[in-house]
């Protein structure tokens, strides 16, 4: 088996409230290969967006730690592991989040230039992967100018603009309707597939769900199959 592009070992995340200390994870472990899509499937408030916010390293386990690549984030200087974000794993969010004064094109290009890609490259890339989602035509739409479902194709194509690693998704279809939604979702996991990433996507609907590879939930804190 390929070595996990993430790895997730006995991490554990409290917080502070007027009633006490509340405990979300308590020694969840996971591992995610290249190649492989999770789906999360947990009830609201049993902890899948800390566990996705750990995971994409934008929070700190109060107790275990995050790998990825084998590497543990923990030991990384907050430089290095903003690096790993803008380039190592994707995002992709129920709603779009796309920057509103940009075209569909630019939204895909920025986080490129950001993470160090020759503008020309960017923008090859950016069309590219437009027209792999069906908007080839749509480039200089801004996103006033398209459908939801149309936003959230740029969104995902935005998440795999710099080739990542790993994809997080949270409920990335979840404010579409029922057929957008299916028709989204296809074009993401062949997409994923497409790229050999390892993803993890939390979603409701046990009908997408089940076209993932596995799919594993929340229960007390630890992750299980489910």
């Amino acid at each position: 088996m390929s070595e996990p592009a993430l790895r997730l070992a006995g991490v554990a995340r409290r917080f502070r409230t007027e009633a006490g200390e509340l405990s979300v994870l308590n020694g969840a472990d996971l591992a995610l290969v290249p190649g492989e899509i999770v789906a999360l499937v947990a009830p609201s408030g049993t902890g899948k967006s800390t566990l996705l916010h750990l995971a994409g390293l934008l929070e700190k386990p109060d107790a275990g730690e995050v790998f990825f690549n084998g590497q543990a984030a923990g030991t990384l200087s907050d430089d290095a592991r903003t690096a790993i974000r803008r380039q190592g794993i994707g995002f992709v969010y129920q709603f779009h989040h796309l920057l509103p004064e940009f075209t569909a094109a630019e939204n895909i290009i920025l986080p490129q230039l950001a993470a160090g890609t020759p503008r020309r490259a960017a923008t090859e890339r950016a069309q590219a992967l437009l027209a792999r989602f069906g908007l080839a035509g749509r480039e200089q739409h801004r996103p006033g100018k398209l459908s939801g479902g149309e936003q959230q194709r740029v969104a995902i194509a935005r998440a795999l603009a710099n080739h990542p690693r790993v994809l997080l998704a949270d409920e990335p279809t979840g404010n579409l309707d029922v057929e957008t939604a299916g028709r989204v979702f296809h074009e993401l996991l062949d997409a994923v597939r497409g790229e050999g990433m390892a993803a993890l996507i939390a979603t409701h609907n046990p009908d997408l769900a089940a076209r993932m590879d596995r799919v594993v939930t929340l229960r007390g804190g630890k992750i299980e199959q489910a």
